[in-house]
């Protein structure tokens, strides 16, 4: 029994340091659960015994009552005859007096059975109320266990998450966040600055055409000498 007080004192306190100091409660209740069922099969069974020896003891309280009655009647019927002449005085005295010593005999026996009986009847009162005590217990401590069972489930995903979240390094992900903003502030200025490049070339080529006459000037001497050939440049 002490080992259930101590298991269930885990409400007292905060779950997961109470079930730390436990070797295993769950394994540690149900066995104790299963003591406790051993024994409810033994009270069972005493009590079943006892409940017979009160059964007959009860029996044999109407057997020898019913005697000591059936003996009285008896010495009570000799003497009748006695009294109408049908038997002798002397003979009727002496069969009246061994009726009366049974009768003595079966009322002992009736003190006997019946003290015995009384005794019986309060052993399987109390075997009665510590069995049902017993069942009371046994069936408590099934739905503790189911309780801690679930509490035990839920502090060891608690410890679980907890245990992974001491374990993230916060100083380790901010500097590892840091540095992949610098490649890819470093990533997008070199694509700017190819742009840059691409766009200056251009711009350069342009500003030359213009600065030569263009491309204008050109095709419009190449358009004369055309019509030249042809010899449309009459007209």
């Amino acid at each position: 029994m002490n080992v259930f007080k101590r298991l269930f004192k885990i409400g007292e306190a905060e779950t997961q340091s109470a079930i730390d100091k436990l070797e295993d409660p769950i394994k540690m209740t149900e066995q104790g659960i299963r003591d406790l069922k051993k024994d409810l099969d033994n009270s069972l069974k005493s009590f079943a015994e006892v409940k017979a020896m009160a059964i007959r003891a009860k029996n044999d309280v109407d057997t020898h009552k019913s005697k000591a009655e059936d003996y009285e009647s008896k010495a009570i019927l000799l003497l009748k005859k006695a009294q109408s002449g049908d038997l002798d005085a002397s003979e009727a005295d002496r069969l009246a007096s061994e009726a009366l010593t049974k009768k003595e005999e079966a009322t002992a026996a009736l003190a006997r059975s019946q003290k015995e009986k009384e005794t019986f009847d309060k052993n399987v009162e109390q075997l009665d109320v510590n069995i049902k005590e017993l069942k009371s217990t046994i069936s408590s401590y099934e739905n503790e266990l189911k309780t801690l069972k679930a509490r035990v489930k839920v502090s060891e995903a608690s410890a679980k998450v907890n245990k992974q979240m001491a374990q993230i390094d916060s100083t380790s992900t901010v500097s590892m966040l840091e540095k992949m903003k610098d490649k890819v502030a470093q990533q997008e200025a070199l694509a700017e600055a190819y742009g840059d490049i691409s766009t200056e070339s251009k711009t350069i080529d342009q500003e030359i055409d213009k600065a030569l006459g263009g491309s204008s000037a050109k095709a419009n001497d190449d358009l004369a000498a055309l019509k030249a050939k042809l010899g449309m440049d009459k007209e």
